[in-house]
């Protein structure tokens, strides 16, 4: 691949391909030194317009242990603020000799424009409310290893809940968990929902406590606040009391089921009691996972044959 900026653009084979490369950097994680010279003389620029944790640091620290040179471009003390344009921007720092660019913004489609403006790779970390492709790709590692699902996810069973509305989380993992097979369900109110729901390959309920019991994977959305222009739900108390995972549904989740969120959690909103008593949470694990899997993009974007032994 040139980029990575969504699910549908890899499709399905490339899926699979860095799932199972992914499978490659956990091991190399759990080595003692856990870096390789895979990347060395390659340098990755982190690019994020929007607050982050989580991705910014998983990519930062995928890079390091691929031995690649990294760039962190902070937006708050950049010449964007001085008028300096996006495209010039990019073309300075490019000219400083980058190899990989990742990208977070808060504009559907800015990777693919800065795609435009540069013979760099393009890894889209996360752009408006249109997708976040290597938080599916960490998704999916996380079930296919608690499920042992290498082949696939045929007959699992997902219900997304939540502010499917705002989430590029969801977006992207609708696209990835179907595109394995999953039969995926939303589960939000009305106001939550996106339009066209019809086109996509998901089920739809307002109902958590209809298909509760019946679910492999809970994926729990984070109400995203900061994107909302207007009141979608009369209160939070409420919107927890119908859609959170509160101490009374828990007992009620299959024993083998997972329970996932992409974070940062709201705590007593969409999960009302503490992960770590849920059996099934495996919300640690994605984080970890995080590291593995965008190893496996940045190898598959700027690597050059099989993965090198251990750095000494």
């Amino acid at each position: 691949m040139k980029h990575f900026r969504s699910i549908a653009e890899a499709g399905p084979d490339a899926v699979r391909r860095l799932l199972d490369l992914a499978d490659h950097m956990a091991e190399v994680n759990r080595r003692p030194n856990p870096k390789v010279p895979a990347l060395r003389g390659k340098t990755v620029c982190n690019v994020f317009f929007e607050d982050s944790t989580r991705t910014r640091l998983s990519f930062e620290t995928a890079a390091k242990r691929l031995s690649a040179d990294t760039m962190n471009f902070s937006v708050s003390s950049s010449s964007l603020n001085k008028g300096e344009s996006l495209r010039d921007t990019i073309e300075t720092i490019a000219a400083m000799g980058v190899d990989a660019f990742v990208i977070r913004h808060r504009s559907t489609g800015t990777p693919w424009q800065i795609a435009q403006w540069t013979n760099a790779s393009i890894v889209n970390a996360g752009d408006g409310w249109h997708a976040h492709p290597t938080q599916a790709l960490l998704d999916c590692a996380t079930i296919r290893t608690a499920f042992g699902r290498s082949d696939g996810f045929d007959g699992l069973r997902v219900a997304i809940v939540g502010d499917v509305k705002h989430s590029r989380v969801a977006r992207s993992d609708i696209e990835a968990f179907s595109m394995l097979g999953a039969d995926v369900t939303l589960v939000a109110p009305k106001t939550l929902l996106p339009p066209f729901t019809d086109r996509m390959p998901v089920a739809v309920t307002t109902d958590l406590d209809a298909v509760l019991s019946e679910v492999d994977v809970l994926y729990l959305l984070r109400m995203q606040t900061e994107r909302m222009t207007e009141a979608l739900v009369p209160d939070l108390r409420e919107y927890t009391a119908r859609f959170g995972l509160t101490p009374a549904r828990v007992p009620r989740l299959a024993d083998h089921a997972l329970v996932m969120h992409p974070g940062p959690m709201n705590r007593g909103v969409e999960i009302a009691v503490d992960p770590a008593e849920i059996p099934g949470s495996v919300i640690t694990q994605q984080v970890t996972n995080g590291i593995a899997v965008r190893m496996a993009v940045l190898f598959d974007l700027l690597g050059s044959g099989s993965l090198p032994e251990a750095t000494s």
